[in-house]
């Protein structure tokens, strides 16, 4: 049956929220341009390397395409790729215009995979695992890197900044690990709605910390090389944006400090601007990288984070909309049997 894009989805509101961002930026821009003090800043952007933005660019895209590759696998192998990527690259333009941590983006492609059949329950657990899988590997990275770096690796830095990281990293991790041990709770049937939204929610968590253990267990080589490409080339995209302002900052404090800034991503602000930019800015100043250096190569990976994903998930985009509009992907999904 054709399907129509929820209002939260329909193309005018996406335009608002595309607009919304481009102000905020259009801000962020005159900030840097007008504001007294920022004198250095406006230097080393004045003569960043376009090499190394294109560098950046071609980064930001390896990100993407790692995103794609671990869709299909923990959502639905019977899913052509085409519909893989139509489904994740819509992912990841919503994720760049609207806030939460890319729940927004994985929220839309539910929808999707619901209207093509998936059962609905099924659908909220794996969306659980996807959002979980992927974010994992940012805290396994800082406790590693937080260990590691408190042993002496790499810059000089206090114990608060690296093993106190790496001490949270590996709790969050251990209470993930033992939310199966709530159990997913008796059905609940009635009137009360609310009732029935907190048993869904809980089964679905539970039931998603449970796949998402047997997905990693399973060592499917795709879930393993899109979930580390998806933050390793998101880092390499920080990085690349310091050697284009010709500053050299250690890569043990862009991979700390880029887990602190992207947490901003989940205030309330169109596109995250703002939250990602402050946490990055003042969790890799922390972490000893030069504050002139540090604000510019924030504001270029901030342009190349927006753009990219936005611009090659709208072509994505818009595909997916005319298939459903025409009823055009049987792929999406056929039902499987829960695990």
């Amino acid at each position: 049956m054709a399907a129509t894009l929820p209002d939260d989805f329909a193309p005018r509101r996406i335009r608002r929220r595309v607009l919304q961002v481009l102000a905020l930026l259009a801000l962020l821009v005159l900030v840097v341009v007008l504001a007294p003090g920022l004198g250095d800043v406006r230097e080393m952007l004045g003569r960043a390397a376009l090499g190394w933005l294109v560098v950046g660019v071609v980064f930001e895209l390896l990100s993407c395409v790692s995103y794609v590759l671990m869709f299909r696998p923990i959502f639905c192998r019977s899913m052509t790729w085409r519909s893989s990527v139509e489904i994740a690259g819509s992912e990841l333009a919503v994720g760049s215009i609207i806030p939460a941590s890319g729940a927004a983006g994985v929220a839309l492609g539910a929808w999707v995979l619901s209207r093509g059949g998936m059962p609905a329950e099924q659908v909220a657990r794996r969306s659980v695992a996807f959002m979980l899988i992927k974010s994992a590997v940012n805290f396994v990275a800082v406790a590693v890197l937080g260990v590691l770096m408190a042993l002496g690796v790499g810059p000089d830095v206090s114990l608060l900044l690296t093993a106190v990281p790496a001490v949270l990293a590996l709790g969050s991790i251990a209470l993930v690990a033992a939310v199966p041990r709530v159990g997913p709770g008796p059905l609940v049937d009635g009137p009360s709605r609310l009732r029935r939204a907190q048993a869904a929610t809980r089964r679905a968590l539970v039931g998603g910390v449970q796949e998402a253990g047997a997905i990693v267990r399973a060592r499917e080589p795709l879930v393993i090389v899109g979930a580390v490409g998806y933050w390793a080339w998101d880092n390499a995209v920080l990085w690349a944006t310091y050697e284009a302002v010709g500053v050299h900052v250690a890569l043990t404090v862009v991979l700390m400090g880029y887990l602190i800034g992207q947490l901003g991503g989940a205030l309330p602000l169109p596109g995250g601007v703002g939250g990602i930019d402050l946490g990055l800015i003042g969790a890799l100043i922390l972490f000893g990288a030069p504050a002139a250096a540090t604000a510019a190569a924030v504001f270029l990976y901030r342009v190349i984070l927006f753009w990219v994903p936005l611009l090659t998930g709208a072509v994505a985009f818009a595909s997916l909309r005319r298939a459903l509009a025409a009823d055009e992907r049987a792929d999406l999904c056929r039902p499987v049997i829960a695990a």
